[in-house]
């Protein structure tokens, strides 16, 4: 069986055909059962994300295979082909191989690193496994898809540094503060990158939440979702002394937090450390507050610095994570390979075993009367020869790559070995 992927995503189709032929929902349920239908597909898996749509595929033709499934994919979506031809990637073999391994471990992403693509995949293949798309093929595939992806997880630091200035943040929050649950937090402001930064501060424990914001209402309703409460825009630099964390983000077009207000602060929080985060532009926050001792203040240029910075560490990294996929490719193409031996070795057994039994039962017959357990003990007997016999000609059919049907050919005249059995 050929291994193949025909798909399109963020780098070869714009949002608008992605669209069109995205399976969400009740529609993802409803192909894979009428791909399961297709005379050309024999396995299949359909992975649909805002980014990606792929159909993963085992089929005895490759050329048969890819018309199925291009046609499959124009007639459920009811898409133009030649828009088809046009956005479509097709991998075959042992390129289909390095793309799964590839997608799985978040290196073909539009962030390199991020952990929600092995999720999905994992999700499209209990999907398939529930509707009973998949087969030795694909299952196998699959799992070692899952398992590259853990061991390039494990073996680089493709997913340890932020990529996005509110996990920058966080990440140098964690720097400041060991404990991160003890600390208390103010929003300031309701930009996005700032509400963004708030829900990870909040996913990482902290519990003390102020929200002020010009517009009371929308101050409100931020506190309402973080389970915080709400601090008057007039009155937010007096609280500031019981406050570890600041993120500011408004729309002001000058400073909202001066040097001298935040040294009298410190003086109240008897010098306890406060970390300043302004991703404001204009800055709301006078940039001399970084003079004072405690006080860590990042803007959102430095912390733009810091996120390029680790993107190309992610791309070192990367490149250590492509050189496993090399490795791992090996490895399932010698497991695949020795499929074809496999029919052999099971008529082998079925033989050995034949032959085994007739030759017991004669020997039986020949002793008479017999206790049970002598019976047992050379039935056991029996089998011990059978397997270590069986054991050396069963192992070379697996593990030989260069003359695998030679020595097929030559275990099936020696064995008078005339079909095979699946």
């Amino acid at each position: 069986m050929n291994i193949l992927v025909i798909g399109l995503n963020h780098k070869t189709a714009p949002i608008e055909v992605r669209e069109k032929v995205a399976f969400d929902g009740p529609k993802l349920g409803e192909a894979i059962k009428l791909l399961k239908g297709s005379h050309v597909v024999k396995e299949s898996i359909i992975l649909s994300t805002c980014n990606r749509v792929e159909i993963y595929a085992g089929v005895s033709d490759i050329d048969s295979g890819v018309e199925g499934i291009k046609g499959f994919l124009a007639d459920f979506h009811k898409v133009q082909r030649d828009l088809l031809d046009r956005s479509l990637y097709i991998h075959k073999g042992a390129d289909a191989i390095r793309h799964m391994y590839r997608v799985a471990s978040s290196l073909d992403s539009m962030v390199v690193g991020e952990p929600q693509i092995l999720g999905q995949l994992k999700d499209a293949f209990d999907l398939a496994l529930e509707n009973k798309t998949t087969g030795v093929i694909l299952n196998k595939l699959m799992r070692k898809s899952v398992s590259v992806a853990k061991r390039i997880r494990t073996e680089t630091k493709i997913a340890e540094s932020a990529v996005s200035i509110s996990f920058a943040a966080i990440e140098l929050a964690k720097k400041i503060f060991d404990d991160l649950a003890s600390k208390s937090f103010m929003l300031i402001g309701a930009g996005e990158m700032a509400e963004l930064a708030a829900k990870h501060l909040i996913n990482c424990g902290v519990q003390d939440v102020l929200v002020t914001n010009r517009t009371i209402a929308r101050a409100e309703e931020l506190a309402h979702e973080f389970h915080g409460k709400v601090v008057p825009f007039e009155s937010f630099v007096t609280e500031l002394q019981h406050t570890d964390i600041v993120i500011c983000s408004t729309g002001a077009p000058h400073y909202i937090l001066l040097k001298d207000q935040v040294h009298k602060t410190m003086k109240e929080r008897k010098q306890k450390p406060m970390f300043i985060i302004d991703i404001s532009v204009p800055r709301n926050i006078e940039p001399q507050i970084n003079d004072l001792a405690n006080v860590y203040l990042y803007d959102v240029d430095s912390l733009q610095g810091i996120v390029e910075t680790n993107i190309q560490e992610r791309a070192k990294e990367a490149d250590k994570a492509e050189r496993i996929v090399d490795e791992e490719i090996g490895s399932f193409l010698q497991w695949s390979a020795s499929l074809t031996a496999t029919p052999t070795i099971v008529a082998l057994r079925n033989k050995a075993e034949e032959i085994r039994k007739t030759e017991f039962e004669k020997t039986l017959k020949k002793l008479g009367p017999i206790e049970e357990e002598k019976i047992k003990a050379i039935e056991y007997l029996t089998i011990s020869i059978v397997n270590k016999l069986i054991h050396p000609p069963t192992t070379v059919l697996k593990e030989e790559n260069e003359n695998r049907d030679e020595l097929i050919a030559v275990i099936k005249k020696l064995y008078g070995i005339n079909g095979e059995e699946e």
